[in-house]
């Protein structure tokens, strides 16, 4: 059985890498993974990745990487920072040279063009892909064509596949091939029927810490109120644990599909 060995930039707390050992938890006689290094720069994120994963290691700044010295991998993750395209923030975008965030994506080249990787995995959030933004994806494309490879993007959510919460981001599979008939050489999974809830992934015991203070509720409540009065279109809803689905947590309070607060009960409160 062949090991594909992995290195995860933009690692974060290795979310990536979390899904690739529950793949091979799953399949123990089909997938072996071996992770060779990652490159991330964020304290708490590499403290929470060590914590999960131990001391894979780290190459730090991916500006700064040589990428000669890295261990040679079969695939890429690069899962870019958002924080250029999302709708939460200024959406400066991520043209090469801009020296956004965002714009860290083009950094990869040179580690996709000295190691060579078979396969490629990206994620990112559904704007990549909006109209202001994806002649600048596609261009991405056609550099990974350039170099070789057959690239494959799909819009997916998460509530398609198991998960609870309504959270749509964007997936890309590139595989290096002389792919010379234009065969489709990957097929993204289809979706199936939701049937966990919030309710079921809620812990039963939660800390009083965690509970939001009855001056705090009044208060947020009062925002609400005043904002909604004010006929300016603020709206807000909060979560019950009854709920199918949550939505994903933004930065733009009042203007998310849910809002990150659950109503409990009256018997539902650690009280």
């Amino acid at each position: 059985m062949k090991v594909i060995r992995v290195f995860e930039s933009f690692a974060g707390y290795g979310s990536q890498a979390l899904a690739l050992k529950r793949l091979q938890r799953d399949f123990p006689h089909s997938v072996k993974f071996e992770f060779v290094g990652i490159s991330e720069i964020e304290p708490y994120a590499i403290a929470a990745y060590r914590a999960l994963h131990g001391n894979v290691v780290n190459y730090g700044d991916i500006t700064q990487i040589d990428w000669e010295g890295v261990s040679d991998f079969d695939l890429f993750t690069y899962s870019f920072p958002c924080t250029d395209l999302s709708n939460a923030g200024k959406q400066k975008g991520f043209s090469e040279g801009s020296g956004t965030r965002s714009s860290l994506l083009w950094e990869c080249r040179k580690a996709i063009e000295i190691k060579r990787p078979q396969y490629l995995l990206m994620e990112n959030v559904k704007a990549l892909v909006q109209k202001k933004f994806m002649p600048e994806f596609q261009r991405w494309i056609d550099t990974l064509t350039e170099l070789g490879y057959d690239s494959y993007w799909k819009v997916l959510n998460a509530k398609d596949f198991g998960v609870p919460q309504n959270r749509e981001r964007v997936f890309m599979v590139s595989i290096l091939s002389r792919n010379s008939e234009g065969k489709q050489l990957y097929n993204f999974p289809q979706p199936f029927p939701l049937e966990k809830r919030l309710r079921d992934v809620l812990e039963d015991e939660v800390a009083e810490e965690f509970y939001l203070k009855d001056e705090q509720v009044e208060r947020i409540l009062a925002h609400c109120e005043r904002k909604q009065a004010e006929g300016c279109g603020f709206n807000t809803q909060f979560t019950p644990p009854s709920n199918e689905v949550v939505g994903t947590i933004t930065g733009k309070y009042g203007q998310r599909e849910t809002d990150p607060y659950l109503k409990l009960n009256e018997t539902d409160n650690p009280d």
